[in-house]
């Protein structure tokens, strides 16, 4: 298996390395512990419901250019809706304060998972992950993973985007499991990152290729653990 192209996202979901449910692709290797960790919270009152696992490279370039045109909201660090910069360098930042760079997302592992307590929607809620979410309807939720996750009882998921690592804003909602994903972390070259940057249409990309090596100390590696 090419690790180098797993961190750039290029894993085929259909391949035989990655099991569908409930509609998104994950790596097989995390199937058992997701399972387990899903039987966990249903014993203890919550229902875990993904949001988001597998993403491939076009997908996450396509979040980055859609927020960049105004398609989608940017948002500030509190979680409110911004206007978008007209400065390259400064939509730059602004996007990177909730969506990881293309090519070096951890969502391109399928290791990671966006997750919120399915019982806690209301019927017909569109989940938005916010810090609001996270403060309000999923606040018990978190609060339980969070004792999980401190207590050694989480079969190896754990938060990656905490307080005082890196830039990236907190996120509750993503776990990952760490002992699959860090061996697809081993290879991950931000040489190789340029190179892709410099032949695909992605917006920001002088500012990208500009900076990418700061942008590789505060928004990729402190989340490579």
């Amino acid at each position: 298996m090419n690790f180098s192209e797993i961190c750039f996202g290029l894993r085929n979901p259909e391949s035989s390395d990655f099991v569908n449910v409930n509609g998104y692709f994950v790596d097989k290797e995390i199937l058992e512990d997701y399972d387990k960790l899903t039987k966990l919270l249903e014993r203890d009152g919550f229902r875990l419901q993904l949001e988001s696992a597998y993403r491939n490279f076009e997908r996450q370039l396509s979040i980055w250019n859609r927020k960049a045109s105004g398609q989608l909201k940017l948002l500030d660090a509190a979680g409110n809706p911004m206007e978008c910069p007209e400065d390259e360098e400064q939509l730059m930042y602004a996007i990177l304060t909730w969506s990881a760079l293309p090519g070096a997302s951890r969502h391109h592992l399928g290791t990671d998972l966006d997750v919120v307590d399915g019982k806690a929607c209301p019927e017909g809620y569109e989940v938005q992950l916010t810090p609001a979410e996270c403060d309000g309807m999923f606040l018990s939720f978190h609060q339980h993973l969070s004792e999980l996750i401190d207590g050694g009882e989480s079969f190896g998921f754990s938060r990656v985007f905490v307080p005082g690592r890196g830039k990236i804003q907190p996120e509750k909602w993503h776990i990952a499991h760490l002992p699959t994903s860090r061996k697809y972390l081993e290879n991950f070259s931000l040489e190789g990152l340029r190179r892709i940057y410099e032949k695909t249409e992605i917006a920001c990309k002088s500012a990208l290729l500009d900076n990418l090596e700061s942008l590789a100390r505060d928004y990729i590696y402190p989340y490579f653990i």
